[in-house]
């Protein structure tokens, strides 16, 4: 006759267990004796392996045992060891129940698949709950207005300065990055240098401008360029030449 086990009575997905003397000798070798401590809550002590130890056999006789066994399944040295509990029914036919892995000497049970989506559903029903929750807390409602949202944080924030944030400065990388490009670019793009002929004054480098005179001075000036009133001048004397002297006649 199987042995039947429910999984639910004996669901332990929330503790784990550790035996620190074991730790640093654990092998593929002596795994499985570290599994079945007896302080070891997730090993049964009616499973088929007590039955071999007591009888002084080799752990390759649980293929002739019908019941429950313990296999070391994977095995990554130093650190991780997975072990599977299973209902063997014949030596080719085996039901696997539950599997524990060990991870540095700490021994946890490896959820089964109905577990984690269960898991996962209830985390999304409960944010999903949650955001109703708050979404229900800002609605107001009053006969005369109807419904309306009150944000109290959004009145908050509009009500506090805004702190500028602090520039932070650059790096390293940053600085060198900068320098290549700018090296790049002078190098598509030289700068033109004027070369002065012989005999040419040089260009100033800094041309000012000029101080815009007041506008006192420019109506001044506007006035004595201005073209001064027609007078009658004097006749200009006369250019005729003096009249000729003749001699007397006798």
């Amino acid at each position: 006759m199987m042995a039947s086990v429910d999984l639910r009575d004996n669901n332990l997905l929330g503790i784990s267990w550790v035996d620190s003397g074991w730790v640093p000798i654990l092998n593929p070798g002596n795994v499985l004796d570290y599994f079945s401590e007896r302080s070891n809550p997730f090993y049964d002590r009616s499973c088929n392996n007590e039955v071999v130890k007591m009888q002084r056999l080799n752990m390759e006789h649980l293929n002739q045992i019908v019941g429950v066994e313990y296999i070391l399944l994977h095995a990554q040295e130093p650190i991780l060891y997975i072990i599977r509990k299973q209902q063997r029914q014949s030596p080719t036919q085996v039901i696997p129940l539950s599997d524990y892995y060990i991870i540095a000497g700490v021994v946890y049970q490896a959820p089964d698949l109905g577990s984690v989506i269960g898991s996962r559903v209830l985390s999304a029903v409960h944010g999903v709950q949650s955001a109703f929750d708050e979404a229900m807390s800002y609605c107001r409602y009053h006969p005369s207005k109807g419904y309306w949202w009150h944000f109290k944080d959004q009145e908050e924030r509009e009500a506090k300065p805004k702190s500028k944030k602090k520039e932070e400065p650059s790096s390293l990388f940053q600085r060198q990055r900068v320098d290549n490009l700018l090296l790049d670019l002078r190098s598509k793009f030289p700068p033109a240098f004027y070369q002065p002929k012989l005999g040419e004054k040089p260009i100033p480098g800094n041309c000012e401008k000029e101080a815009e005179p007041p506008v006192e001075t420019v109506k001044q000036e506007d006035r004595e360029r201005e073209p001064a009133p027609k007078t009658s001048a004097p006749p200009p004397p006369s250019t005729k030449p003096p009249p000729e002297k003749r001699a007397r006649q006798q």
